[in-house]
């Protein structure tokens, strides 16, 4: 099973791959680990698209199943899902949630240190463009125009679901997909 989690920034993709992941004792690939090299400050230095997609491939690869969380769209792999799970929550509580992230993540240095907090600034105001369509790159539009030209099925878990319930859905929708491919 090769599953991938998509949403905004905040709305709950890592937390949910990161669970599902230990239920179906699958491994868990967060595309941050390939999109950004490692850098000081953090997400600051994008990697080479060719070189990002070859390293993630070649980790799928080794795995007969998996779960990818990010964004995905434009990244042009050559891999099949499964099922892909969209997330959308309500602005509020995302950019809620993100703030309390990058604070519990990087401290005050985020407010104190004039960069920093530039940098959350600006990071914030991109996150907050998803729904308006205001942001560049990742917007709930850009989603939901790959998500209707998807080949492979699609969840969508919208609204502020609890990570059960979200688990509980993926696993509903799981089995019918079992379901449909063993009548075949």
């Amino acid at each position: 099973m090769k599953i991938h989690i998509v949403g905004a920034s905040c709305s709950g993709v890592t937390s949910l791959g990161e669970y599902l992941s230990t239920t179906l004792n699958v491994p868990y690939f967060d595309t941050d680990e390939y999109f950004w090299e490692k850098s000081d400050p953090p997400f600051t230095v994008r990697r080479d698209p060719a070189v990002r997609n070859n390293m993630i491939l070649q980790e799928l690869n080794q795995h007969k199943s998996w779960l990818l969380g990010g964004s995905v769209i434009n990244w042009q792999l050559d891999t099949a899902f499964d099922l892909i799970v969209f997330l959308w929550l309500p602005q509020d509580i995302r950019i809620s949630r993100l703030k309390a992230r990058e604070l519990e993540r990087y401290g005050d240095v985020i407010y104190t240190d004039a960069d920093r907090n530039k940098q959350f600034n600006e990071f914030i105001d991109w996150a907050s463009g998803y729904d308006d369509n205001t942001a560049r790159g990742r917007t709930l539009e850009a989603h939901q125009q790959w998500l209707a030209a998807s080949p492979f099925p699609v969840l969508e878990l919208k609204g502020d679901l609890s990570i059960q319930e979200r688990t509980a859905k993926v696993m509903e929708k799981l089995s019918a997909i079992q379901q449909e491919m063993s009548s075949k």
